[in-house]
């Protein structure tokens, strides 16, 4: 091994390694490939020049129209956290199952989808569940353990089932490294991939996910009555009809104007999430929910996720450069094309380490560092950017279920009573991460699950 792709596996371990410790991440990547940039330079093995080109990086970010939609989703969530709409969703869908066994756990399973559906992060989607469904379910007589698995799975729908904040950076990601691939091919007229593309793409695998944990709380509910008990009338109270309308169709109403005017191409996604900021305010309007205590917390808190974002976009384009300097890209290329197995023995090895990565890393650091790097050497030996997109959005999801260190498991531990163990917790999710492997076996086995709607709707 040559000293400067030393240097460039140096500088992946070392980066790990420090984000461990809870170093800040836009600062520890910048900071940490600057330090191996420039001993690079003393040693005579990294060229300054690479650097030549950040200003025209930074200067792309600032102007790409795409990651625009991030604030606006960001907004769009924390807006619909912030008014109600998972507390009047979840009371009036357990009237409507609480007679059935179980009939709770598939309210919680069907609130979480739409949350997901409307908000998009999933730190907000688990806390809120938690808050809102967890006491009722352990008041009920529901098995702890399987009350908080249901509620960790469902949180983390928002990294799948779109408007994801996921896909949108995924799909400005991957847009780039197809063009780099494409170029690299010799193909001087790239095509592209956008984030509509891997919205309609996650689609059918985010809805045949959610049917999933249904028909598994089904089988529990049959199998084994005393986890999952029915509610009496008298405390699932009457169910009018008016008022289940008025929970279910405005939230629903906003997930259409913005999926809907996405996948038949009347908007871009960065229009769409302007229409569902103005929504979600407008249902927060009408709910009687908006303050201007309530927008000043809004405003504040996608303010913050947004520089966020942004700065690990920065720094992560600085490690990026760094990591090409060193050779690093070339001696992926080369590492893959040595291994037995040829295409499929890559992606399972780039999914394997993803998965691996999502113990310590958030989805934001992953997506901005590692899928830049293996994602150009993947797509030029043929695999399909929406495809590589949804299973890299599904590995992270079952990522972030994982015990000991996923972090869905960390949100929910937060809003959980001391008297449920953490066991009982790590012991819940254990059926749905089997759940979501077997969703990662059948997208790999049909690919034409995610490709079918955006082939359709491109026609």
């Amino acid at each position: 091994m040559s000293l400067p792709e030393f240097m460039a596996i140096g500088l992946f371990i070392c980066l790990c390694l420090t984000l461990m410790l809870g170093y800040p991440v836009a600062f520890t990547l910048g900071g940490l490939s600057l330090l191996f940039a420039g001993a690079g330079v003393l040693l005579g093995v990294f060229d300054p020049s690479f650097f030549g080109a950040l200003p025209s990086r930074l200067f792309g970010t600032m102007n790409n129209q795409t990651l625009l939609a991030v604030p606006l989703f960001v907004f769009m969530g924390v807006m619909l956290e912030k008014s109600r709409v998972a507390e009047d969703l979840l009371e009036s869908m357990s009237r409507l199952f609480g007679g059935l066994r179980g009939g709770l756990a598939f309210s919680v399973c069907l609130v979480g989808a739409l949350l997901a559906a409307s908000t998009g992060i999933v730190g907000a989607t688990v806390v809120t569940l938690g808050l809102l469904a967890l006491p009722t379910m352990l008041k009920r007589g529901y098995d702890p353990a399987l009350a908080t698995g249901t509620l960790a799975a469902t949180g983390t729908l928002g990294q799948i089932i779109p408007p994801s904040i996921v896909l949108v950076l995924l799909g400005d990601v991957l847009s780039n490294a197809y063009q780099q691939a494409q170029l690299r091919m010799g193909i001087f007229s790239p095509k592209t991939v956008t984030v509509g593309d891997l919205f309609m793409g996650s689609l059918l695998p985010g809805l045949l996910l959610v049917t999933l944990y249904l028909v598994y709380l089904a089988l529990v509910a049959w199998r084994q009555p005393s986890k999952l008990p029915a509610m009496s009338k008298e405390e699932r109270g009457e169910l009018h009809i008016g008022q289940l309308i008025a929970a279910l169709f405005p939230p629903l109403l906003l997930i259409l104007a913005v999926l809907g005017s996405i996948l038949w191409g009347i908007a871009t996604p960065t229009e769409a999430a302007a229409v569902g900021a103005v929504g979600a305010t407008l249902l927060a309007i009408a709910k009687q929910q908006l303050t201007l205590k309530r927008l000043r917390e809004v405003t504040t808190a996608t303010t913050d996720i947004s520089a966020m974002v942004f700065m690990i976009l920065i720094g992560a384009s600085i490690f990026s450069l760094v990591f090409r300097g060193f050779g690093g890209e070339d001696m992926i290329h080369g590492l893959f094309k040595q291994l037995p197995g040829g295409l499929f023995t890559a992606t399972l090895l780039v999914m394997l380490v993803i998965f691996l990565l999502g113990f310590i890393l958030d989805f934001i650091e992953i997506t901005f560092v590692v899928v830049p790097i293996v994602g150009p050497v993947l797509l030029m030996m043929g695999l399909d950017p929406i495809w590589l997109g949804v299973m890299i959005a599904l590995n992270l999801q079952t990522s972030f279920l994982t015990p000991p260190f996923g972090f869905a498991l960390f949100y929910l531990r937060g809003v959980t009573p001391p008297s449920v163990p953490t066991a009982a917790i790590y012991r819940g999710v254990l059926p749905f991460i089997a759940i979501q492997i077997l969703m990662l076996i059948i997208v790999a086995l049909w690919p034409g699950l995610v490709t079918w709607l955006p082939g359709l709707l491109a026609r």
